[in-house]
């Protein structure tokens, strides 16, 4: 057998999730720096490689002197108010190197570290400070923020497994979980819009959740909430599995286009092809080397104007694919977020996540009014950690320092 073949990669493998744990705590704590960076003026291009630099420094700190593969899994990305997919410009493209965040303006920031083949992303939506209003958002922004919040919560509890956290024996747990059918794709954007629409906006048209597997972030089960016509999901969240989930929230129609930009994040695909130019071949090797098959800028690459041009042969031939940049159809604000999931039997974990917000800033006359959904929001998202248990071994333990204490005491007297 190969070695590859006697790797459990499975979260039944401890090491697995330790590993996606890390890379989750590295991406994490760069988020939040990359946060503190997003300021009027700052440009978009220097926050993305501010932001990769210390992805690197930090992964670069952990599993020191082993062979294993780590890095970014997916590049800084800062998309301005108006796009839907990440965004991160060339230093070869003056016009668009050149963009700085306005203030007031709806920011997502999305990136993602690696340890081992295990990728662990988050997404964060901010507003970029303004003077005028005191730090705390207007009704407008409050709105769209606040249906992305609530719709994330929602939709994570209708990923966890039907009838997992049901209380009781392991025998009775079985009962209903066999007795639920999971809920199907089409009910969850439908529970989604309502959460949404009761904040006047709209869910974004194609947005999708993917399982995550090792070397790979867009498995073999994917959820599309609100898809376009003849796009379809597959498949539903299981026990051991660990999902990327991702929520996108429009002010608009939720419709989107596509934008004049350059694409220019990419991904190796499973197909090979035979490359003619040398710069493509070049190209493909490199990213190979550099990022196996997880995303990539073309800035991150050693020639960037040649990776422009051997890029093209790649694309054509299916070996890498190409990320278009997307933005609302209306130009209407959008707001993102992406939370690195996994499912176990105690329920779902969120790994990287999006920091909750402080929901008294938010000031709106707007609520959720729906009972089911109201209903759902309620639910846990793990079974609480019993705190009986904790004590029956300490129970258990203290019994036996007083049964040995006493056997001593009763050889003692014997």
């Amino acid at each position: 057998m190969t070695e590859a073949s006697e790797t459990d990669y499975s979260l039944n493998n401890p090491d697995t999730l330790t590993k996606y744990k890390t890379a989750a705590q590295i991406s994490q704590k760069v988020l939040e720096a990359v946060k503190t960076w997003c300021e009027e003026g700052a440009k978009i291009l220097t926050l993305c490689e501010r932001g990769d630099k210390l992805l690197q420094e930090e992964t670069a700190k952990v599993y020191k002197g082993k062979k294993i593969p780590k890095g970014i899994a997916h590049p800084t990305t800062v998309s301005p108010s108006s796009f839907v997919t990440p965004y991160t410009p060339l230093t070869t493209d003056a016009e668009e190197a050149a963009v700085t965040l306005r203030s007031s303006e709806f920011v997502k920031i999305q990136l993602g570290a690696q340890i081992d083949g295990f990728g662990a992303i988050v997404c964060d939506t901010i507003v970029v400070p303004s003077s005028d209003d005191g730090g705390k958002p207007v009704e407008k922004e409050a709105d769209l923020l606040l249906a992305t919040y609530w719709a994330n919560e929602l939709l994570l509890r209708l990923m966890v497994p039907p009838g997992l956290l049901v209380q009781g024996s392991e025998e009775e747990n079985k009962k209903p979980a066999a007795a639920i059918k999971p809920i199907t794709q089409s009910r969850i954007t439908t529970l989604l819009q309502k959460v949404v629409e009761s904040y006047g906006c709209s869910l974004v048209e194609s947005t999708t959740c993917w399982l995550f597997e090792h070397n790979e972030i867009e498995g073999k089960k994917k959820i599309i909430m609100s898809p376009a016509e003849g796009v379809k999901g597959e498949g539903v969240p299981e026990v051991g599995e660990v999902w990327g989930v991702e929520i996108g929230v429009s002010t608009g129609s939720g419709k989107v286009k596509t934008l004049a930009n350059r694409p220019t994040l990419h991904r190796r695909t499973t197909t090979t092809y035979g490359l003619k130019r040398p710069s493509s071949r070049q190209i493909l090797s490199e990213v190979v080397k550099k990022f196996g098959t997880f995303p990539f800028s073309l800035r991150q690459l050693d020639d960037e104007r040649a990776a422009k041009m051997g890029v093209l042969e790649c694309v054509r031939g299916n070996v890498l694919r190409q990320y278009e940049v997307v933005g609302d159809k209306d130009g209407e604000p959008v707001a993102r977020v992406f939370s690195t999931v996994a499912l176990t039997k105690n329920g779902l974990s969120r790994l990287t996540a999006p920091p909750a917000p402080d929901l008294s800033k938010y000031k709106t006359e707007k609520k959720i009014t729906d009972e089911e959904v109201l209903k759902i929001l309620e639910q846990p998202l793990a079974k609480p950690t019993s705190s009986k248990s904790k004590n029956k071994k300490k129970k258990k333990s203290a019994t036996k320092k007083t049964t040995g204490q006493a056997e001593e005491d009763s050889s003692d007297d014997a």
